[in-house]
């Protein structure tokens, strides 16, 4: 197709280029924001799809802190209206649970940076406390995942039974304990020693290892093993 003929990606509108260039050069050209443009198809009076979409971005400086942003806060903005601001708040809760399902299937914990890898976008950027457990096999492959407790910023529930429920009915021989820290503070509690306590032991009478027990934030982690608290 010649670069001078009415199809050219030139003589498009301006909210429609992003999709032309996907089209014609593939989605790893384009740019966060032209990704984003076309996720909301149109601009306002003043700017472009891509343009508004830059302004956006500007204002949260990277595509993490916008899957943060909610519905409120998305149509602040001018031009984003509650059908642009979904679309965009459905396309990253599309991108983290992507990321968790890849991180998850079949991988094998040979360290805690493998746990906190899986559990982090899961769990990393909540702004509520949840408990979490890997359950193990004899090669130490995540066989399943699932959450235990979710409670408010204070703190969480644990059901130690249920925990051992699960991981019999899994046939797991070990378990990593994971929870987060909205705070971002990377310091386990005393609670949080005594619940890794009450697991163990409890564990340990069933046969099924407390390997681990991992707080989470967005940008690191706390080992109770590397630690050697365990």
């Amino acid at each position: 197709m010649e670069e001078n003929t009415p199809f050219s990606i030139k003589y498009w509108a301006e909210d429609d280029k992003p999709r032309e260039k996907l089209m014609l050069k593939g989605k790893s050209v384009l740019s966060d924001a032209e990704l984003i443009a076309i996720l909301i198809g149109s601009g306002n009076r003043d700017e472009s799809a891509v343009d508004l979409s830059k302004r956006i971005l500007a204002s949260v400086e990277n595509l993490n802190a916008l899957g943060k942003m909610s519905l409120q806060q998305l149509t602040t903005f001018k031009g984003i209206g509650e059908a642009k601001a979904i679309s965009i708040i459905a396309a990253m809760e599309l991108g983290r649970r992507r990321r968790s399902e890849e991180t998850v299937e079949l991988t094998k914990i040979t360290s805690s940076r493998i746990a906190f890898e899986i559990m982090q976008p899961i769990i990393g950027e909540l702004a509520h406390e949840e408990f979490w457990i890997l359950y193990l096999n004899n090669s130490n492959k995540v066989i399943y995942k699932s959450q235990l407790s979710k409670g408010g910023i204070t703190g969480t529930v644990v059901d130690i039974r249920l925990v051992f429920k699960v991981a019999l009915e899994q046939n797991a021989t070990g378990i990593i304990l994971s929870h987060n820290h909205p705070s971002g503070v990377l310091v386990a509690s005393d609670p949080d020693k005594q619940i890794t306590k009450k697991l163990k032991m409890a564990g340990d009478n069933l046969d099924i290892k407390v390997l681990d027990h991992i707080i989470v934030t967005e940008n690191g982690y706390y080992s109770f093993a590397d630690e050697g608290i365990l």
